[in-house]
């Protein structure tokens, strides 16, 4: 088995997000430039994911993405299946047609069971796992800076800007050039 970009750049958002979403939303656009990932590749990613419920989006101004669950609750198995990594070390894709009309080959039974492990095995790393050995190796995850306006009781008052002639003779002229 082989896992892709597919796969491992889905992993990576995941925990980039999960490590991220208490302060709000979080855009794409962060995920992209923090993890070196083509915003376009996250769109198409980030959209499967959504599909499969692990990850909610939120539109407008100040919106992004929040995990859809909590993070314990979230497999890496959930997490690479949703994007359609296959999870399969088998040459005839689980079919038990290895050698065509034939039937199985001689290891078939080596490769499913390897695929079971390694299926229980990302079934048993959840996302906060991976968050907390983040943390454990001391990432500084950044406050999101949330620019609040000012309310001031004080009317704005703001000057009147007229592009007209100020004078007789400034009238004068402007007909004059026209």
């Amino acid at each position: 088995m082989r896992l892709t970009t597919k796969g491992r750049f889905a992993v990576t958002a995941m925990i980039d997000l999960a490590l991220r979403q208490n302060n709000g939303p979080v855009t794409l656009a962060a995920i992209s430039q923090r993890q070196q990932i083509s915003l376009s590749y996250l769109e198409q990613l980030f959209g499967k994911l959504r599909r499969h419920q692990l990850v909610e989006s939120t539109r407008g101004p100040g919106g992004g993405y929040t995990l859809g669950r909590k993070a314990v609750d979230i497999s890496v198995a959930d997490i690479i299946l949703s994007v359609d990594e296959p999870i399969d070390a088998t040459h005839c894709a689980g079919k038990e047609n290895c050698l065509g009309e034939s039937g199985r080959c001689m290891t078939h039974e080596l490769w499913t069971s390897l695929n079971q492990r390694m299926i229980d095995f990302l079934n048993s790393v959840n996302l906060q796992k991976l968050v907390d050995e983040q943390l454990a190796k001391g990432l500084q995850v950044e406050e999101k800076q949330i620019s609040r306006r000012a309310i001031s009781t004080a009317p704005v008052v703001k000057p009147i800007r007229v592009n007209a002639p100020n004078s007789v003779f400034a009238l004068g002229n402007a007909f004059a050039k026209g």
